[in-house]
């Protein structure tokens, strides 16, 4: 039987109360190609049903909630099945079992946590700002996994003076800042003016980094464990010529 919820929090914990007891369950939150004669039920999330199942895996562990989120996060394609995997494994253990990574369900599910803690430190460094006309910031970006709300904390830290949005253009949604108060919106796409010490400084770092760039000590593949290509095209240091492939 395949559980198909909304992909959120309370619809996992929803899914997971009424798929536990069902040795042959999967879960998704997205449609999936199906074996032949295999049936489907549509989780409606359930509020109350949810809570309930919340208190009981925290008292199994105080933390699983933070690492519920991290797995929902992430853009892995297995992502549903790996929560899942590990939860039942924290529901029968009645125990923390993240650090029982002899178990395929908790070692699957602390690589899982990796790869999109990983992309949050990079991007900590690699999102690029460029100032409007506005004075507001902007900083469009397209990570791997749904992080963007996790950044903003940082940037709040690094920047109070300034609002700044953070925009993740494959899911066209954003994280704001408008200097008094952070939020998420949906945001499609956005046209940004810039200012014209923006673009004077765009120029200067695209000098920069073609003056110090020495063609023939490149170090394509060292570079591209430093800086992984597919973040290249959001870095204006990169805009003046091309990006390395």
């Amino acid at each position: 039987m395949i559980y198909f919820y909304d992909g959120g929090k309370q619809g996992f914990l929803t899914a997971l109360a009424l798929s536990f007891c069902d040795e042959q369950a999967v879960l998704a939150s997205e449609t999936q190609q199906l074996a032949l004669g295999q049936q489907t039920v549509f989780v409606a999330s359930d509020a109350k049903r949810a809570a309930a199942v919340e208190r009981r895996l925290l008292s199994f562990d105080q933390h699983c909630m933070l690492d519920l989120d991290t797995l929902l996060r992430s853009g892995d394609d297995d992502k549903d099945a790996v929560a899942f995997a590990y939860f039942r494994l924290l529901a029968h253990r009645k125990h923390p079992v993240r650090d029982m990574l002899s178990e395929p369900a908790a070692l699957a599910a602390a690589e899982c946590m990796r790869r999109v803690g990983t992309e949050l430190h990079r991007l900590r460094g690699f999102i690029r700002f460029m100032e409007s006309a506005s004075g507001a910031l902007y900083a469009p970006c397209s990570p791997d996994h749904d992080i963007v709300e996790l950044l903003l904390p940082h940037f709040r830290a690094r920047l109070p003076h300034y609002p700044f949005v953070l925009h993740d253009v494959g899911r066209k949604k954003a994280a704001v800042y408008d200097g008094a108060h952070a939020f998420t919106a949906p945001l499609a796409q956005a046209e940004i003016l810039l200012s014209a010490d923006e673009q004077a400084w765009q120029a200067l770092w695209q000098k920069y980094y073609q003056s110090v760039n020495i063609p023939e000590r490149e170090r394509l593949k060292q570079m591209r464990g430093y800086l992984p290509v597919r973040y290249r095209k959001f870095m204006n240091e990169f805009y003046g010529g091309a990006p390395l492939q």
